[in-house]
């Protein structure tokens, strides 16, 4: 699915101005240059609750997610981009990969980032970005795959990459994607399917559209409720050989239930 994000080669982008400054030697009876007053100190931002992000590991991931997940529970959030809106409910029973996804958008990480790749008719995946200030270490989410939960337009699932050294089909810990899709016959969703789909999920497919051929293959864990206009505009964005849009679409999440 998801296993081509851009290049590590690629060098990160920084803007800077080089300010070369001249000092003047006048002469003695010159009147000195008033003192500099300070910058005001930008606000530390207060500390959020919950594990730190660098301490999270393999080894360590799903205790710390589910003690964090009982602690501070949350239902629905707001993608904000500047193409609009997206309401996403998060579902309880993958409850992993929902409390991963509240702790890293309550921390922030997922404001640094964008949508990174980008494939019409398929799907609009976010959460990397060039610019990422936040620190955290690499972990992996273990499969929360539900029969009820499938690929249908406005799906959120996570991404997983180097499934060839990854047999247990771990998840990203931070590459999430939202389902485009297209309308298909009950016979070609059932074609694409990995597994049997119900006449429900048939007639969804029909009528909403969506991916099938990854439906078992990767955790579906949130579903749009509003704004499924959002991911066909985000979608239909220009994008670079790399599939990543050639005006970035940033995002911001907000925690609203």
């Amino acid at each position: 699915m998801f296993s081509l994000f851009r290049p590590a080669c690629w060098p990160t982008l920084s803007y800077g101005i080089l300010l070369t400054a001249t000092l003047a030697l006048g002469s003695c009876n010159q009147t000195p240059p008033p003192a500099e007053t300070a910058a005001p100190a930008t606000p530390t931002r207060p500390p959020v609750p919950g594990p730190e992000l660098t301490s999270l590991r393999d080894s360590n991931a799903v205790a710390l997610l589910t003690e964090y997940g009982k602690a501070y529970p949350g239902s629905e959030v707001i993608v904000h981009t500047r193409l609009g809106d997206l309401r996403v409910k998060l579902y309880d029973d993958t409850p992993i990969h929902k409390a991963n996804f509240l702790l890293l958008a309550r921390k922030g990480v997922f404001d640094e980032t964008v949508f990174n790749r980008v494939v019409k008719g398929f799907a609009i995946q976010g959460g990397r970005s060039e610019h990422r200030s936040i620190r955290m270490a690499s972990y992996h989410l273990p499969p929360e795959v539900r029969p009820a939960h499938f690929h249908k337009r406005g799906a959120l699932g996570m991404a997983r990459y180097d499934d060839e050294q990854n047999p247990g089909k771990l998840s990203s810990n931070k590459d999430f994607y939202f389902v485009q899709g297209e309308k298909l016959t009950p016979y070609q969703a059932q074609a694409m399917a990995g597994r049997k789909l119900t006449a429900e999920q048939l007639k969804t497919y029909a009528n909403l559209g969506g991916v099938p051929s990854l439906d078992g293959q990767y955790t579906v864990f949130g579903e749009v409720v509003e704004g499924l206009e959002v991911i066909d505009k985000i979608a239909a964005e220009p994008v670079d050989p790399y599939k990543w849009p050639k005006k970035d679409v940033g995002i911001k999440i907000d925690i609203v239930k």
